[in-house]
């Protein structure tokens, strides 16, 4: 249930990208909007996060209470794009509360599974995480199977699997019984937890990895776009490859889990994370490829390695972090990691205006270049711990 929830009420996050050639049209919205809403969202989610974190929020009252009201409140004013009467303004406004919403959502729910899960909480937050990136993806796929309503339908089916999602979690999933309430605000824990070297390491690895992860998803539609217009003889129907572009991540994510267990989370986080950096520095050559297929296999693969981590790394950070702030150790490296994703959006915004678009890509491969390095880092000081024996 708590899976099924996170797809239901993660489905806000690409809403408005999923109707984004719509609102061009009807809202008389530039190119650069794609760039400016997605970071919206993600400012959004960042304030909210920072919030949620100082006050302790998701660790001093029911998260599954926390996670029903934030769907409800999402679903609100994700719907309120349907208005005639928007501009740009108000739709970044209204893009932006939706984010600040998701941050009772996605980092709560990552909570209310730890509550669940002392052991085998790799395996459940990649099916966890999974579910982010096919609700992340599913606008799309609604989208094509919407293509005879008006572009308003998606935004309906998005909000109402929301206020779903979020019902259920709070009819269906108590709290879980490794949970511990806190008992008052902690101003300090925002700083505290990154005292712990572990943690620390984690945490940063995660970061890399945020730097590459939305904005590839947010430009898949502009990916494909871009071999179209290179290669003026395929026709593709973006909105259902954008989705299984996306959405493969989610079995992706569970392979990880899997994979963990056997193999350890570290090595595994260590070994997805390097391959997304390949793809990040291969992408110029994908798209000079007269291959559609090879393309297409190219997008698919890199859509699994760019988000297998994001649960391991989760993974890493919860195990790190003292019971007590479970919560609010996640919610801290979330929105650090998100306000990375801003950055990195941005930078793609302003370099598809002012280069090829088919060398932009590879200055998503910085991340995970400075993620590996933290990872490579901490692995070569345990090893020489162990060596003499400390």
């Amino acid at each position: 249930m708590i899976v099924i929830s996170q797809f239901c009420c993660t489905s806000l996050w690409f809403a408005g990208n999923g109707v984004m050639v719509d609102l061009m049209l009807n809202f008389k919205l530039k190119e650069s909007a794609l760039g400016h809403l997605t970071s919206a969202v993600q400012f959004g989610f960042i304030v909210g996060t920072l919030i949620f974190a100082v006050l302790t929020i998701a660790d001093r009252f029911s998260p599954s209470k926390v996670f029903f009201s934030c769907a409800l409140l999402g679903a609100l004013f994700n719907t309120g794009i349907i208005w005639e009467g928007n501009s740009l303004a108000s739709i970044l406004s209204l893009r932006f509360i939706t984010g600040f919403f998701l941050a009772g959502i996605y980092p709560v729910g990552m909570k209310i599974a730890a509550d669940y899960y002392e052991k085998g909480l790799g395996k459940s937050l990649g099916f966890l995480v999974g579910a982010l990136a096919v609700g992340t993806a599913f606008p799309h796929l609604a989208k094509d199977m919407t293509y005879a309503f008006r572009w308003e339908s998606v935004l309906v089916l998005t909000s109402s699997l929301a206020v779903l999602g979020g019902l259920s979690m709070l009819i269906l999933v108590p709290d879980g019984p490794y949970r511990k309430p806190g008992s008052k605000v902690d101003f300090s824990a925002f700083f505290s937890v990154f005292r712990n070297r572990k943690f620390r390491s984690a945490a940063f690895g995660y970061f890399g990895h945020m730097w590459e992860l939305y904005a590839f998803w947010a430009f898949v539609p502009a990916m494909l776009k871009t071999y179209s217009i290179v290669h003026p003889e395929v026709v593709f129907n973006i909105p259902l490859l954008s989705f299984l572009v996306i959405g493969i991540g989610g079995i992706a994510c569970v392979i990880g889990g899997y994979l963990a267990q056997s193999f350890g989370t570290k090595r595994i986080a260590f070994i997805t994370l390097l391959l997304s950096c390949g793809c990040c520095l291969l992408s110029p050559l994908m798209f000079a490829s007269n291959s559609e297929s090879l393309f297409i296999g190219f997008l698919l693969f890199w859509g699994m390695v760019v988000i297998a981590d994001s649960p391991l790394f989760s993974t890493l950070v919860a195990q790190n972090a003292a019971a007590e702030i479970k919560a609010t150790a996640l919610t801290i490296v979330n929105c650090i990691g998100f306000s990375i994703t801003i950055i990195s959006i941005q930078l793609l915004n302003v370099l598809q205006s002012s280069i090829n678009p088919m060398y932009i890509y590879t200055a998503l491969a910085l991340g995970p270049v400075l993620g590996l390095l933290v990872l490579y880092g901490k692995k070569k000081v345990t090893s020489t711990n162990s060596l003499y024996g400390a």
